[in-house]
């Protein structure tokens, strides 16, 4: 992929766009600050009050009450968690690179400091240690969780380092989001961006939705969960009315609990609902829905709350028990981080601002007596990013259209999820959006004088499914393929299609999961070939 510097994209997209449509924005370099800190603490703060809801059951009880504890200590520090370790790391290297950092660079310093706990970010943390360098470990091809929330709940630094210009926050955000997502994922992370960015400006949540969500596409799927919110928010229903609603027409789609597109419709209703309110909002989103990622939405509602209104929005005795302290040694699947952290985060609040000043600076915004005069920025829509699991197969076998795949979830948030199409190596691994029709391969064109299609069929273990394999009408071939090991399992398939040779056929390769008396899981395709 081309390198392009940020610098350069800033100016692009930034001074070109500037339109009076808000009123000019004046921040103090101290006030600055203060809304930096309070949107690094306002995050950490609202996962640890939400962390006992992420991928369980709602609460039904208010959760301001609730003492911030995890492994069973009060809080005496603030602990890393990937909400907030992922920025830290891109703080370094804007440091390190300047803010002409591109995102080659922000993966080079995910590898270095060990980057990547869970979903995504795991797996973008995978493909850096194999060679697969930013923005490709986060890209479909490579990495099979791209539509989940890592990016978003990432990109709250990029809003913090380009107040009031949500054009410059949002480009941030989409460039470097695509080091652990892409497509629905970045979305996440661009809408997110922008929010925060524009929280500098205004403090109306309602305006900051309605704004933001113009920057997305109008083919994003992310785009869509939030206008669903404000178009039933503009029809008066309530709360737990449009959380239902968002998590009935999305989470069916993306199963992973912590998939970008409904956690994101939750954001936005806990912030359109709370109008402001840090408690109100964080309490809404700790109830909105069973099985969604709780705390990292408290915590992107909490960064655009906290760019609003700074540290006074935030509960005073909460934000003391950090003792001005961030603190860790590992988090889930990274033992060890390099180096380990212990930093002050007041200390990580003016660095971060430092970042700032010089993205504003190349935006043509001077500090000019002790304050940064930030023209109104209109927003400007992007481009269209989009991908289907249909599009897989450009990467593994352009011959063969794969349909009614589904998104799945395992490895996806809560554990157990059955299946999710994806692309490992040379594999193909699907699984049906609709159990009941299938998923299929399928290929029409003019056979050979004597053909003949071969290929490997693979099960999860302890897992099975049924593999039909038509050509035209006629079925040629079925089975269940299985696994009844701890290890994958592969049977070669061939099939002889000398009653159709020299004729035009269509040959379709059924998924299906509904095997009695087995677990059902992802059908494993390898060495698809027709001769």
């Amino acid at each position: 992929m081309k390198k392009i510097s940020l610098s350069l994209l800033l100016l692009a997209v930034g001074f070109g766009a500037l339109l009076p449509a808000r009123a000019e924005l004046v921040l103090s370099r101290e006030d600055y600050v203060d809304r930096v800190h309070a949107i690094w603490a306002g995050q950490i703060i609202a996962v640890l009050v939400a962390l006992e809801f992420e991928h369980k059951t709602a609460s039904v009880l208010p959760i301001d009450q609730h003492p911030m504890r995890w492994r069973g200590q009060p809080a005496t520090f603030a602990p890393v968690d990937d909400d907030w370790y992922y920025e830290m790391a891109a703080v370094r290297a804007f440091e390190k690179h300047g803010i002409g950092l591109t995102v080659e660079q922000l993966g080079q310093q995910w590898a270095e400091n060990r980057c990547g706990s869970w979903g995504s970010s795991e797996q973008a943390r995978f493909n850096l240690a194999k060679g697969i360098k930013a923005p490709d470990c986060g890209h479909p091809r490579y990495n099979k969780l791209w539509f989940t929330l890592g990016p978003q709940f990432s990109s709250d630094l990029y809003g913090a380092l380009a107040p009031g210009l949500p054009n410059v926050a949002a480009r941030m955000a989409r460039d470097f989001g695509h080091v652990n997502g892409f497509a629905e994922g970045t979305d996440g992370a661009v809408f997110t961006a922008a929010m925060i960015s524009l929280g500098f400006a205004q403090t109306d949540p309602q305006a900051v939705i309605r704004e933001a969500v113009k920057i997305l596409h109008p083919s994003s799927p992310y785009r869509q969960s939030i206008e669903l919110v404000i178009t039933l928010a503009d029809a008066g229903r309530t709360f737990p009315e449009i959380v239902a609603a968002v998590e009935d027409r999305w989470h069916l789609e993306y199963p992973a609990t912590n998939n970008a597109v409904s956690n994101g419709g939750i954001v936005a209703a806990g912030l359109w609902f709370g109008r402001g309110v840090f408690w109100t909002t964080i309490n809404l989103i700790a109830r909105a829905a069973d099985f969604t990622d709780a705390d990292c939405n408290a915590a992107n509602a909490a960064s655009v709350i906290a760019a609003m209104h700074g540290m006074k929005a935030l509960p005073a005795a909460l934000v003391a028990q950090f003792h001005d302290r961030i603190v860790g040694k590992g988090m889930g699947s990274v033992e060890e981080f390099t180096p380990a952290v212990d930093e002050s985060l007041s200390g990580l609040a003016r660095r971060t601002a430092t970042i700032g000043e010089k993205i504003l600076a190349a935006n043509q915004v001077a500090l000019t007596g002790g304050a940064f005069r930030i023209p109104a920025q209109a927003v400007v829509q992007q481009p269209a990013e989009r991908f289907t699991l249909a599009d897989l197969t450009q990467f593994w076998n352009p011959d063969w259209t794969l349909e009614r795949a589904g998104f799945g979830g395992a490895g996806g948030g809560m554990a157990g999820i059955r299946g999710i199409t994806h692309l490992d190596g040379d594999i193909l691994a699907s699984y049906p959006r609709d159990e009941v029709r299938a998923c299929l391969l399928r290929r029409t064109t003019t056979l050979t004088a004597a053909p003949r299609l071969t290929f490997d069929a693979g099960a999860e273990p302890g897992r099975a499914w049924e593999l039909t394999v038509y050509a035209g009408n006629t079925v040629l071939f079925k089975d269940v393929i299985a696994s009844n090991s701890a290890d994958r399992e592969w049977r070669k398939v061939e099939v002889d299609l000398k009653e159709f040779a020299g004729r035009e056929t269509t040959l379709r390769l059924y998924q299906r999961v509904l095997v009695p008396n087995r677990q059902p899981g992802n059908a494993l395709w390898r060495n698809l070939v027709l001769r």
